[in-house]
């Protein structure tokens, strides 16, 4: 069976717009509820907020592809990314430069997309790397650039992209459609055009390595520009839960330019991030507003365990918090973290379940779950 690029009629994909409706609908209706939700920080948890979610969407989108980022660094590297105060670890290279593609990422939401900040992009991400023979510009190796798995002796192989020779006009067309899909006659609403390109994108894998984390960029930036103020939508995140659909659902879409089952499952997964997003405003709001009602209150530990509990987000963090892990973070001794910790119970900014070596502690602070989006809820 031949690849999408392969038809005669590409890159003119087709699709029921009427059924993506709904998804754009909903789309809309969250954007609004972030952008009021928001405005209810202060500048510093703004900045807060920022780190927090592009933090969490450059290891999200590293570990997709199976690279393991430490958590810490990154955030770190952001935080000077954007001149904030940072603890000044010293963060590897992987580390380094997804964070400065995510911030690069961040300020350019309002430019258009061309191939000098995609190149750039690259070059970022691919810091410290010396095993590739092309980085920053698109790849020009002879070989057939393949995404494969299993054995040496028997790979499958789950898509072949264009030979490098096509790419610059590949990508060329791309872009011109990007610009011409933003406004005019030609205009696409967010969640479709960003469906496509991040399509279109994969399917030309038009650099060495690195094509999905920037694909997945590019997404968020589309869906970022659809909304009247700059806000990501750590789309990477709900990939990373979803991995193996989202690998299969590229699959499928690959081999065909009817694309609508490809963007109804992109949708459902862009709803859900966006309700990510929004229970990560909440939860920032709720941290602001623990830390003020216990102003002058906790002592450094307490203080620096109870920030380590927030890093870990929403989803909070795993397992709750034990003894020993307060010990861990703070340093302190067995009876010092017996008596922190009973004391965050009293001041209610911890609860506590279960008894002796099950005791765990879990913040206390409202926190909605956000459940799995279905195609079915947004059709």
């Amino acid at each position: 069976m031949a690849w999408n690029w392969q038809h005669a009629d590409w890159p003119n994909f087709a699709w029921t717009q009427d059924k993506l409706l709904r998804a754009e609908r909903l789309f809309a209706e969250g954007a609004g509820i972030m952008i009021g939700a928001s405005r209810h920080l202060s500048p510093e948890g703004r900045d807060a907020l920022v780190v927090d979610v592009l933090s969490s969407d450059a290891v999200d989108t590293s570990a997709i592809e199976g690279e393991v980022l430490d958590r810490d660094s990154v955030q770190s590297s952001i935080r000077r990314q954007f001149g904030l105060a940072s603890d000044q670890r010293k963060s590897g290279a992987a580390e380094a430069g997804i964070a400065e593609m995510m911030g690069s990422l961040y300020r350019s939401l309002a430019d258009p997309l061309d191939q000098a900040c995609l190149c750039d992009w690259h070059r970022m991400l691919m810091n410290g790397r010396r095993d590739l023979g092309t980085i920053g510009p698109y790849r020009t190796h002879p070989d057939p650039m393949r995404i494969v798995s299993g054995a040496v002796y028997a790979p499958r192989v789950h898509f072949e992209a264009p030979p490098s020779d096509r790419v610059p006009m590949e990508m060329e067309r791309f872009l011109a459609w990007l610009r011409n899909t933003e406004v005019g006659g030609a205009y696409l609403q967010p969640v479709t055009r960003a469906g496509i390109a991040h399509l279109w994108f994969e399917s030309i894998h038009p650099f060495e390595d690195g094509n999905g984390r920037i694909g997945r960029a590019i997404a968020e930036k589309i869906l970022s520009s659809g909304t009247s103020e700059p806000a990501l939508v750590p789309l990477a995140s709900t990939l990373l839960t979803h991995r193996k659909a989202y690998y299969a659902a590229l699959e499928a879409a690959s081999r065909s330019l009817e694309i609508t089952d490809w963007l109804l499952w992109f949708a459902a997964k862009v709803i859900e991030a966006q309700r990510r997003s929004l229970a990560l405003v909440e939860f920032t709001i709720a941290k602001t507003r623990l830390f003020d009602r216990v102003q002058g209150q906790l002592n450094p530990r307490q203080e620096k365990a109870v920030l380590r509990l927030f890093a870990a987000g929403p989803d909070g963090f795993t397992g709750g918090l034990s003894a020993g892990n307060y010990r861990r973070i703070t340093g302190a001794t067995t009876a010092t973290a017996t008596r922190d910790l009973a004391d965050l119970v009293a001041l209610d900014v911890l609860s506590r379940t279960g008894e002796r070596k099950s005791t765990r502690y879990h913040l206390k602070v409202p926190i909605q779950p956000v459940r799995p989006i279905t195609i079915a809820d947004i059709t």
